[in-house]
């Protein structure tokens, strides 16, 4: 059954076998088969069956005899002609073959016709006709070819935008149709030769433009109500009715998609479409600023391009942003807010030299920095967005870098290496006191060797602050001496470093002028007697070193004229250890050896009969002179005090010191008094010779030696009054040591032990003394006080009125003092107040002394028991009286004071001096309840202020003071004989006035003197004691001693009435001069600049350099009060210009020049204006001085002076910069200013031409500084004169041009090409924010060329740089790269003029491709030298494989004759083209997104939109070349189109025929700019290895 079924099935078709259909023939006309595909055929040889085949299988037979045969044999045999094949004519003749056939070829093929393009026609037509057209138009199936014979005339401009859209044209066709419609408009005017082909362009933007700003004009905001008026306003906006807001939404949404194409293929011109963009976001509202603000970032690519487009922008942005902020509405606007700040960022980014404006860095930093900073990083993954910020956060360093800079604000503190270091050294010399630790002072720092320079400006430092007469105090050379000692013994090599030291000081000896002034020798003397005691200074060397180098002129028998200093120096300098060696040697150099009797011997014989006739009982005697005082103690001995040290040295030490000591040792024989007055006056003779070396060495013997208590107090007096001298000498440890062991002893003896406790603890300051024995002190003064003062939890009760102390002026016993005081405090001592009461009861019981006596000296004797008695108190008292009294004077004696009568003041001040003296009061304690009070009474009277006895008591104080810190002499009453312990007490007492803490107090009260001074309310007689007080206050040496030591307590001391606002601007002028008088030793002047009358090199030197600057800070702001007041706005502008002229025209150093700019820092608004403009007319004149500047050097001269004015003046604005105050500066010293730098701009210029060698580094220099003055001036944002804009805009290109030459060529500094860059953009900003013209043309101030004849060396960083400055925006991708080009009558392809676009001329093409070469389209095949050469063309590729370089149908055809190579190029070198050219509408969903929210710049990812539709490239467009065009070379232009960078390709012959092309890569560049790199040569030469550019 099977077989039967199977037999009745039809027979199955034989196979075939088939090739692919993908698979071309092997030839197109002959049946040759396929390539590569070879199927079984009928009788076919391997099909025949044959032994042969059956036994040895089939084989294929050999092509040729023998596969191992050489063809060689038979190429090289000879014919019969006796030619070979491969001989050179056979090869000519084949060549010549070839040509003929591909000549014939090309006469054979049909020759390109003429171009038939014909613009659509206007027809008029009806209005039905029109709609219908327009209908037709919006039908997407109506093919546009049919439309295309002709185009409706009619509607134009909006009418014409408000058509297409209400007829809802695709945009593709809207487009077509549009540019047909220009193309009529512009085809009369295309012969003219004033034609521009881009004008259309620019007129279409602007109605583009104009339709865009019609619809943003329908969005209002409403009107703000005003105050005060109740009217009834109703507002009704486009956007507020959803009906109209969805037409105006539709219509809007249709014209951005119009403006697309337009703006991608030039339809509109891109510079005037951005301009407006920029200056509608400056000039929109709020509620437009939405939309504006999307436009602007979807075409923020183009406007990034320049920076003339972006500044404006960022302008705009930043002003929305504070009106977003300042709105109510700010909640509502946060989008908008963010699209701004995404803007700003995006500038930043692409464009950073936008934010290089230091007028919009100064106005909104702290916005930019806000909008900048973006937030924090939401995940670790998003590495991009960290990219991004981090991008940012780098640029805005910079930007606020390079702004700052131009600003001159935030200026690198400069560290004075010179002059800075010995201002600091001489205030820690200065700062040298009695609780000064010598230890800590690092004057010489370790490191130093004392062979470098440092060391030996350091050591000249200190040895010229000991011996200056503009320094104050005694100490000075011991402190030099101990600092230098222990500077010594620190280094290592201890040989070396003395001989090192010795010549340094040698060198010093010398060469310094402060050697040689008369002044200074007696100073100088001792200091180097004193380095020769420490045996840091070798008086041998010395001697032997003059006489080694033949100094002449060492003997006194000598004239003076050829005397040398040397000699002086070696008559003065004491020797302290000499041997009889090193004295004969002395005596021989400068007395010769055969003196025999020299004047010192003369002169010590002399002094000696003063010393024994002052100090008697030293020398034997046995009666005391009478009470001496110091005036009669120097009467007495003008021989000791004259003398030159080394007579006084000798003296002292050889013969006066060793009696002292013998005297010290037998004073416990003598009465305590003749020891007391003895020692009292030796100690005042040590003093006026400044041998206080030898006075230590007598006050620690007496110290160990005497058992009088008051000799021990009066040795305790000389460590207190010359405690900074032995803090100096290093000698606390010992002074505090010798004082304990004095203490222990005195101690186990039981004698009176309470000052030396005090004393210790003073000399130790806690750093001297070991633990065990400062801890025995501090428990026996604990013991002490608890002896005196026990605590009980019941105090004895004190009675406030003590009727007993009233009694006691009337009680004759001598020890009635004593008894009471007794008496009194075993009463009350228990009571912590009964030392006040029992003050407060003298006080009382003093006024009625008064009544009690008239006479005179009774009443004194009242006092001196009073004050007897209350010295008797004090010693019952662990702390003394001092204390109580204070609290009394600032309690409740403030009112008690005043009511005290001058009698009462007299009895009183003898109670007073009384217990001061003996140490019972101390001077601060009388100052500060006294005297300060009734200084600052006086100085707040006025007429309805003025109380009882006001000036009894100012002029008791006053008197007071005089005695207590003024006179010379202790006078404390008439029956109470002068001595010179009282006086010297005094002094010791008054020390603690002139120290820390106290002295602040001082310098805070002087200024109260001064106004009590000037205050007319007081009697003239008061006012003339105020007057002499001052004037003996601020001439006092010790004053001034302790005000060069704090000139931070003086300064605040005087700053404090002043910054009050409580003192009359007539009294600022007083309070100047006393401060003045007492920082320069300068008598009373009214002129604040009469301290600069010295010189300014004497001001500025550095030991009273920074008194300088004290006074000058006062100067400055006393004139800046003077100026604000009418009456003295005169006299104060003509004293700022002479002290103004007297820095500004001073040759300063660097240093010195920011010393006083340091010293002006702070002044008000009008000195520094005035300042300023002075010093703007200083340089004017250095730039002004004849003869006019002819070579870099002499400009640089002028340079440098100019420089030390500049930074002075930097360093004043600085702080008004930073307060971002208004300098209203004067406005034709500012157009001087300007002219003189535009005419040493253009002097550079033309140097700059002219200049190959090194003084190119010179210029340079003064470019640069110019560059920086005139950032300096611009940086005031003052007016602007009609003059001074002038000259800037006459300025700018001449920048430009040196920006150039620093960019490239032999002047090539990357420093200076940044910062004249930056300056460039800081005078064009300038030029726009003073501009009248509300919105002027972005680029008008900008440069329009770059030339220069080394542009081939710039640099790609540079050149870009530059290219952002000039106003051709980057060529549509259609004409980028290509240029015209012919072939000159050699062959070679010369390069012409860059071809234009012509998007209005260049319509789109409606006929089918049906490979048929017509020559109808917009663009002409003559352009690019098109040519018929027979070959196939394949047929039409799919968009979605152009750019596939693999397919099948490329690989398997014959390239020569089935598709050319301008063909193949065309098609593997396309792009996609955009969806709204391919599809009509753009994608489903876009239209509706259309004013919502766009690409984050920077985020986007693969295949999303693009940000701004300047950086697409359309179908139109190509690669574009790496090498710019050439039309820039030559402007030559010929009907040939090329592209650069292709290779050349075609029939005719030349160099790179049949070459293949390669597609090279696009880079950003701008061909329009103007490139003038002079002549070129028609002929250009290829570099080797690039190939030759391929005609199209």
């Amino acid at each position: 059954m099977k077989q039967e079924k199977r037999g009745q099935e039809p027979p199955s078709p034989i196979y075939e076998s088939l090739p692919p259909a993908w698979l071309p023939k092997s030839h197109k006309t002959a049946d040759v088969g396929y390539p590569g595909f070879h199927p079984p055929r009928p009788g076919q040889d391997e099909d025949v069956l044959s032994d042969k085949h059956i036994k040895d299988g089939f084989l294929l037979p050999l092509p040729v005899p023998d596969e191992h045969q050489s063809a060689a044999g038979i190429f090289l045999q000879q014919n019969e002609k006796g030619g070979r094949i491969f001989d050179q004519s056979v090869l000519a003749d084949l060549e010549h073959l070839m040509n003929d056939i591909f000549t014939r070829k090309a006469d054979s093929a049909v020759a390109i016709q003429s171009s038939a393009f014909k613009i659509p026609s206007r027809v008029t037509m009806s209005d039905t006709k029109r709609q219908t057209w327009f209908a037709e138009l919006a039908d997407p199936h109506v093919p546009l070819s049919k439309l295309g014979k002709s185009v409706p005339h009619g509607a134009k401009g909006h009418d014409l935008l408000d058509l297409l859209h209400t007829n809802n044209v695709a945009i593709p066709r809207a487009v077509w149709f549009l540019r047909v419609f220009g193309a009529n408009e512009t085809a009369g005017l295309r012969n003219k030769p004033s034609y521009n082909p881009t004008q259309y362009s620019v007129d279409w933007a602007t109605l583009v433009t104009a339709y865009i700003k019609k619809q943003l004009g329908e969005i209002a905001l409403p009107s703000a109500p005003r105050p005060g008026m109740n009217i009834k306003q109703t507002f009704k906006g486009v956007l507020s009715d959803a009906e109209s807001r969805d037409k105006w939404v539709s219509r809007f949404t249709y014209c951005l998609k119009l403006l697309r194409p337009f703006y991608d293929e030039g339809l509109v011109d891109h510079c005037t479409f951005l301009t407006w963009i920029v200056q509608q976001m400056a000039a929109c509202n709020l509620a437009q600023a939405g939309f504006v603000a999307h436009l602007a970032d979807e075409y923020l690519d183009g406007v990034l391009e320049k920076r003339p487009l972006a500044k404006p922008l960022l302008d705009a942005c930043i002003a929305k942003l504070n009106e977003i902020r300042t709105t109510s509405a700010q909640g509502h606007l946060n989008k908008l807010e963010e699209i701004l700040k995404s803007l700003i960022q995006r500038i930043c980014v692409a464009l950073p030299d936008t934010f290089v404006s230091p007028s919009t860095w100064l106005a909104h930093s702290s916005l930019l920095c806000s909008a900048l900073t973006g937030p924090a990083d939401s995940g670790p993954s998003d590495y991009r967005r960290r990219d991004f910020q981090q991008l940012i956060s780098d640029n805005l360093i910079d930007i606020q870098r390079r702004n700052d800079a131009m600003l001159f604000r935030n200026l690198p503190p400069r560290k004075l290496e010179r002059l800075g270091s010995l201002v600091v050294d001489i205030q820690i010399l200065n700062s040298i006191c009695s609780s000064t630790d010598m230890s800590t002072i690092s004057f010489f720092s370790s490191p130093i060797p004392e062979s470098s320079s440092s060391f030996v400006d350091k050591l000249d430092t200190l040895l010229t602050w000991a011996v200056t007469p503009l320094q104050y105090g005694s100490h000075r050379p011991y402190a030099a001496v101990t600092l230098l000692q222990a500077y010594h013994e620190r280094n290592a090599r201890r040989e070396l470093s003395s001989a090192t030291l010795h010549d340094h000081l040698f060198d010093w000896l010398d060469s310094k002028p402060a050697v040689r002034e008369a002044s200074n020798l007696r100073a100088v003397a001792g200091l180097f007697g004193k380095l020769m005691k420490s045996g840091l200074f070798d008086y041998g060397a010395y001697v032997q070193r003059l006489v080694a180098r033949g100094e002449e002129g060492l003997f006194l028998s000598e004239p003076d004229k050829t005397a040398s200093f040397h000699r002086t120096l070696l008559r003065w300098i004491p020797l302290h250890n000499t041997t009889p060696s090193l004295s004969n040697q002395r005596k021989v150099i400068v007395y010769g050896a055969r003196a025999r009797q020299t004047p010192e011997d003369v002169c010590e014989r002399e002094m000696r009969r003063e010393i024994r006739a002052i100090l008697p009982l030293v020398f034997g005697g046995d009666t005391l002179p009478p009470s001496v005082s110091m005036a009669s103690l120097r009467t007495s001995c003008p021989t000791v005090l004259g003398a030159p040290c080394f007579e006084q040295v000798r003296t002292i030490k050889q013969w006066l010191l060793p009696n002292l000591h013998k005297f010290a040792s037998r004073s416990q024989s003598l009465d305590e008094i003749s020891a007391l007055k003895t020692f009292s006056t030796a100690v005042e003779l040590l003093k006026y010779t400044h041998s206080y070396g030898s006075l230590l060495e007598l006050s620690l013997s007496v110290l160990s030696q005497t058992s009088h208590a008051e000799l021990l107090t009066a040795v305790g007096e000389v460590f207190h009054r010359f405690a900074t001298i032995w803090t100096a000498m290093n000698v606390t440890g010992t002074i505090a040591s010798t004082l304990y062991s004095t203490y222990l002893l005195w101690r186990t003896q039981g004698g009176k032990t309470r000052y030396l406790l005090t004393l210790i603890i003073e000399m130790d300051g806690g750093r001297q003394l070991d633990v065990t024995a400062r801890t025995q002190v501090e428990n026996d003064i604990a013991a002490f006080t608890h002896a005196l003062a026990p605590k009980t939890d019941h105090p004895e009760a004190v009675p406030p009125v003590m009727p007993e102390i009233l009694l006691l002026a009337a009680d004759s016993k001598p020890d009635a003092p004593s008894i009471l005081a007794n008496s009194l405090w075993y009463r009350y001592r228990t009571s912590g107040d009964w030392a006040w009461k029992v003050w407060d009861n003298i006080v009382a019981s003093l006024r009625q002394v008064p009544v009690m006596s008239e006479d005179h000296e009774r009443r004194h004797t009242y006092a001196l028991c009073y004050g007897q008695f209350l010295l008797n108190v004090d010693h019952h008292l662990p702390g003394g009286i001092d204390k109580d009294v204070l609290q009394w004077f600032i309690g409740t004696g403030k009112s008690e004071v005043l009511g005290l009568t001058p009698e009462t003041w007299d009895v009183l001040r003898v109670v007073l001096l009384f217990l001061c003296v003996h140490g019972a009061l101390s001077t601060t304690t009388l100052l500060q309840g006294l005297v300060y009070p009734a200084w600052q009474l006086g100085a707040d009277a006025s007429p309805l202020y003025q109380p009882q006895n006001m000036e009894t008591f100012i002029q008791a104080a006053s008197e007071l003071f005089g005695a207590l810190v003024l006179q010379e002499e202790c006078f404390i009453s008439s029956i109470v004989p002068q001595e010179l312990l009282d006086a010297q007490r005094i002094h010791t007492w008054r020390q603690d006035a002139f120290r820390e803490p106290h002295f602040t107090l001082l310098a805070s009260n002087i200024p109260n003197l001064v106004l009590l001074e000037h205050n007319n309310v007081v009697s003239d007689e008061l006012r003339g004691i105020a007057r002499d007080l001052r004037l003996r206050t601020c001439e006092s040496r010790d004053i001034r001693q302790s005000c060069y030591r704090n000139l931070d307590a003086v300064r605040k001391g005087f700053e404090r009435p002043i910054q009050s606002g409580m003192v009359a601007e007539t009294l600022c002028e007083p309070l100047v001069n006393a401060l003045k008088m007492i920082l320069s030793e300068s008598n009373e002047d009214t002129d604040v600049n009469s301290f600069l009358s010295t010189g300014i090199s004497s001001v500025l030197s550095p030991c009273t350099l920074a008194a300088t600057a004290v006074q000058l800070q006062f100067g400055l702001r006393q004139l800046g009060r003077a100026l604000a007041c009418e009456s003295t706005k005169q006299g104060a502008s003509a004293s700022l210009d002479k002290m103004t002229s007297l820095i500004f025209h001073h040759s300063m150093a660097s240093e010195e020049a920011y010393f006083i700019a340091e010293m002006a820092r702070g002044v008000d608004g009008p000195v520094a204006i005035k300042f300023i403009n002075n010093g703007f007319k200083s340089i004017v004149d250095i730039f002004n001085r004849a003869p006019a500047p002819s070579t870099p050097e002499s400009l640089l001269m002028r340079v440098g002076r100019a420089g030390e004015v500049l930074r002075v003046l930097s360093h004043v604005s600085e702080p008004l910069r930073e307060e971002g105050t208004g300098l209203d500066l004067d406005v034709s010293t500012q157009e001087r200013l300007a002219k003189v730098i535009l005419e040493s701009f253009q002097f550079a210029n033309a140097i700059f031409s002219k200049t190959t060698d090194h003084s190119l580094r010179v210029i340079t220099d003064s470019v640069i500084f110019l560059a920086r003055l005139l950032q300096f001036d611009l940086g005031f944002f003052g007016i602007r004169t009609t003059h001074f804009r002038e000259t800037c805009e006459k300025m700018t290109p001449v920048l430009f041009d040196l920006v150039v030459i620093h960019a490239c060529g032999p002047a090539q500094d990357a420093v200076a090409f940044a910062l004249l860059l930056d300056t460039l953009y800081f005078l064009i900003d300038d030029l726009f924010l003073h501009s009248k013209i509300s919105f002027p043309d972005p680029f008008k101030y900008y440069p329009t060329k770059l030339q220069s004849p080394h542009l081939h060396s710039l640099p790609s960083s540079h050149r870009v740089r530059l290219l952002t400055l000039f106003p051709h925006l980057r060529p549509n991708a259609v004409v980028q790269d290509l240029s015209y080009a012919h072939r000159d009558s050699t062959g070679l392809l010369v390069y012409g003029a860059p071809v234009q676009n012509r998007p209005w001329e260049w319509i789109e093409n409606l006929d089918k491709d049906d490979g048929m070469i017509r020559n109808n389209a917009s663009l002409s095949l003559e352009l690019f030298g098109a040519k018929a050469t027979g070959d196939h063309l394949i047929g039409y590729v799919q968009d979605e494989e152009r750019r596939i370089p693999t397919r099948l149908e490329g690989v398997f055809e014959d390239n020569l004759t089935a598709e050319s190579v301008f063909r193949r190029d065309w098609r593997e070198t396309r792009l996609p083209a955009h969806s709204d050219v391919r599809a009509g509408e753009r994608r489903v969903g876009e239209g509706a997104d259309e004013l919502g929210t766009l690409p984050t710049f920077g985020l986007q990812k693969p295949g999303s939109g693009r940000v701004s539709p300047a950086s697409s490239v359309r179908s139109r467009g190509s690669v574009s070349s790496m090498r710019r065009s050439p039309g820039s070379l030559s402007g030559n232009r010929s009907a040939v189109s090329t592209r650069e960078g292709t290779g050349e390709s075609g029939i005719g012959s030349g160099p790179a025929a049949g070459r293949k092309r390669k597609a090279s890569a696009s880079v950003d560049d701008d061909d329009e700019v103007e490139i003038i790199e002079g002549p070129v040569p028609a002929n250009l030469k290829k570099s080797k290895g690039k190939p030759k550019p391929k005609k199209k």
